[in-house]
């Protein structure tokens, strides 16, 4: 965390008060918010209160929440993308430097150059003008120009008529101590340095790439040798898709089978347009005595250099530009996921459903504190209902069980119909849920669960992951690593570096949006809320274990290294059950508690009374409180928390229900209408499960009567569904899925 000193709100709103006109604390001036502003299409005094609130160490959801009026409410989304704006021109401004000191140092810097690079807007079109003065490995036209034949290259790029005969003009060159034998040895060298000039060009190279993108085609043909090994890719094993319609999840299921060795991935031109058009730019001059070889350097440029150059710049933008989209595909789901409806604080009885070995079970109080485990066997191999029977109802009658989640994978539904039987039986009124298994073996098999259980079996550690997954899906899910929770769509084949970055964020926000219980929040929960980090989160929990539950916020101040910054970005954002102070259970910031101090003395009452009290709050008129350091964003928010304080955000808990005679794909018929619940969102549908083992396909086609541009408008991981089964192929394991009915 960088250690700066943060502006107060007062001041915060006066420096904002008219537009400013003044250097930012990292930005260096105006010119770069400027930029931002244009780029985002922001108004600039926004986008300068924002950057200055970044530079002084402020996090985003401290901002978007706490600085509305700094920054006029921009929201997270605004934030994140002046944050990576801002980011982005720091690292090209770096990038400009490096570049012009070492043109400069070359002795090859002038004005016109300086002037291009200095107005480069983004890094790609900056290196394409450095290109040409950027040290490389030896090539033809390096080897020529240690020849000396770097002046023949510029004679015969002038194209100007030369009223001798070629030979008289490329003798001078000859040099066989150089090992030039002869003048075609020059004449061959010159040209070489011509066609890499030509290559370098960056104009040239934004005409080839811009020809590429508008008539090229992705060409993907199976490696020799490796059809066996490429039955998953039988799609792309000899395929074209022209570059402009070619989606992001089929480009990287043409990567990944590149990555696997399986693939070959080309850019395929036609070529005739593109030479017809070179020629026509870069050789003018018909009477030229070399403009025959000049012209058939044109060819040579473009085969040799120019192609495959345009070839890696194409499939290297378009990778990126899939890596974006997929990251954002994750990023929306793994939100879906992580904001899902809690089952709530209830005592849970887990399992971990499996044949060979048994199911593992574990409680949970409704704070998710560990009570007890054993394994039953209701299925086969070692199958013993009666005995697994027993040992359940002993449980739920001795834990006061309320909820039993229960595992997604292997003898999931199996264990589902005996447990469903059990309740019948005994006429238990208890809500028995399947979840998903996701992560749940990565986590139990982690540093952090052998911290936290060090005496318990992995597998005992996967069912109390299960139960916990059930109460709090948040609380729970920020202990695994977010690819391994199988909501992403090729998530392992993008860039890891940007998808880290968004699941950090994505977790961020959910967490901060929800907020934390400061008493019961584990390491990994705590570390994502504003201003905390790991370190710190490790401070908070052995304090807590140390001196006991926190009975007020103020004494985050006395946990080791947590200064006032960190208080000031969390404590907003950490509830305090119980405690001394009734609003540290709310998202009212400490900063603005003497304002509901002054609400509570208007109202001739006192801030414990006020605090949740609805009727009270909404007589409050929040232009009576608008001062130099409170705007009305602040007071609305304020007003708002009182009525309903801590309020949790997200939907209310439902349960799917399956079809009790599907438990296997084989059950599955056409047109059977199942319910089912979504597990994953892509591009081109949503996978869905319906308790078979085997997540479904809605195919995009499939999921409105009207036309569906993007599924994420349509539906959202959580989303329980109606479907009817269209195809089932149990040997591909492939279901087909529709809600047209």
């Amino acid at each position: 965390m960088r250690r700066t000193v943060d502006l107060p709100l007062a001041a915060i709103l006066s420096k904002n008060a008219s537009m400013p006109n003044k250097k930012t604390a990292e930005s260096g001036s105006t010119e770069v918010p400027q930029n931002i502003a244009t780029e985002l299409g922001l108004p600039l005094r926004q986008v300068i209160a924002a950057v200055e609130l970044l530079d002084s160490g402020n996090t985003i959801p401290f901002i978007a929440r706490y600085r509305k009026e700094a920054t006029q409410g921009l929201d997270e989304i605004a934030l994140r993308a002046i944050e990576d704006a801002l980011e982005h021109m720091k690292a090209l401004n770096a990038r400009k430097t490096t570049v012009l000191k070492t043109i400069s140092e070359q002795g090859l810097l002038t004005d016109a150059l300086r002037s291009q690079i200095q107005s480069c807007g983004d890094l790609r079109t900056l290196e394409s003008i450095y290109l040409p003065f950027k040290p490389k490995r030896r090539t033809r036209a390096t080897i020529a120009r240690e020849q000396g034949l770097q002046p023949l290259a510029d004679l015969l790029l002038k194209q100007e008529k030369l009223n001798q005969s070629k030979q008289a003009t490329l003798q001078p060159y000859v040099d066989p101590a150089k090992e030039v034998p002869d003048t075609q040895s020059a004449l061959q060298g010159a040209l070489d340095i011509i066609a890499e000039q030509w290559s370098e060009n960056a104009e040239t190279r934004d005409w080839m790439v811009e020809q590429a993108r508008t008539y090229g085609k992705i060409a993907s043909k199976v490696k020799r040798g490796k059809k066996a090994e490429a039955e998953k890719f039988e799609l792309y094993l000899d395929h074209q898709e022209a570059v402009r319609r070619i989606p992001s999840h089929r480009l990287l299921a043409m990567m990944r089978g590149v990555a696997e060795g399986v693939l070959r991935v080309s850019l395929q031109l036609e070529g005739t347009r593109e030479l017809a058009e070179l020629r026509r730019r870069l050789v003018h001059n018909r009477q030229f005595e070399f403009y025959s070889d000049l012209t058939a350097t044109v060819e040579d440029c473009y085969e040799r250099l120019l192609l495959p150059a345009t070839e890696s710049t194409v499939l290297q933008t378009l990778k990126e530009e899939a890596d974006e989209q997929a990251i954002g595909v994750f990023g929306k789901n793994l939100r879906e996921l992580l904001l899902a409806a809690p089952a709530g604080p209830r005592v849970t009885l887990g399992i971990d459903p499996g044949f060979r070995t048994g199911c593992k079970v574990a409680v949970v109080d409704g704070t998710g504190k560990f009570l007890a485990n054993t394994a039953i066997y209701p299925t086969p191999p070692k199958s013993d209902v009666a005995a697994a029977g027993k040992t359940l109802l002993a449980l739920i009658e001795k834990h006061k069980v309320e909820l039993i989640a229960i595992g997604n994978g292997t003898a999931s539904r199996e264990t589902d119909a005996f447990v469903g039987d059990l309740l019948k039986d005994h006429q238990l009124d208890i809500t028995k849920v399947m979840v998903s298994e996701s992560g749940a073996s990565i986590y139990s098999a982690s540093e952090l669960a052998a911290r936290e259980f060090p005496d318990l079996d992995i597998t005992v550690r996967g069912a109390i992951s299960i139960a916990r997954r059930l109460q709090d899906p948040l609380a729970e899910l920020v202990k695994s690593d977010p690819k391994s929770i199988g909501v992403g769509q090729y998530q392992h084949d993008v860039n890891q570096a940007k998808l880290r970055k968004c699941l950090d964020r994505v977790v961020e926000s959910c967490v901060n949006q929800v907020g934390v219980d400061l008493n019961m929040a584990s390491v990994p929960l705590l570390s994502y809320v504003a201003g905390i980090g790991p370190r710190l989160a490790e401070n908070i929990v052995e304090h807590r274990n140390s001196n006991g539950r926190f009975a007020n916020r103020q004494q985050l101040t006395s946990v080791a290294k947590l200064g006032k910054k960190a208080f000031q970005q969390a404590a907003g954002f950490l509830r305090i059950r119980d405690g001394d102070q009734p609003l540290d259970n709310s998202a009212v910031h400490p900063e603005s508690y003497p304002i509901v101090s002054r609400m509570a003395k208007q109202l001739k009452t006192n801030s414990k009374t006020l605090v949740g009290n609805a009727t009270l709050s909404e007589t409050l008129k929040p232009e009576d409180y608008v001062d130099a350091q409170f705007g009305m964003p602040t007071i609305v928010d304020i007003i708002s928390e009182l009525g309903k304080p801590g309020r949790d955000p997200r939907s209310q808990f439902r349960v799917v229900k399956f079809d009790e005679s599907v438990n296997t794909m084989a059950d599955l018929k056409p047109n059977m209408i199942l319910e089912g619940v979504i597990t994953n969102v892509t591009h081109f549908g949503a996978f869905t499960d319906i308790g078979v083992h085997q997540d479904a396909l809605i195919h995009i086609s499939q999921l409105s009567n009207e036309y569906v541009s993007d599924p994420n408008e349509i539906v959202a991981v959580g989303d329980l569904v109606k479907v009817k089964v269209l195809e089932v192929d149990v040997p591909r394991k492939r279901i087909s899925l529709t809600r047209k009915f």
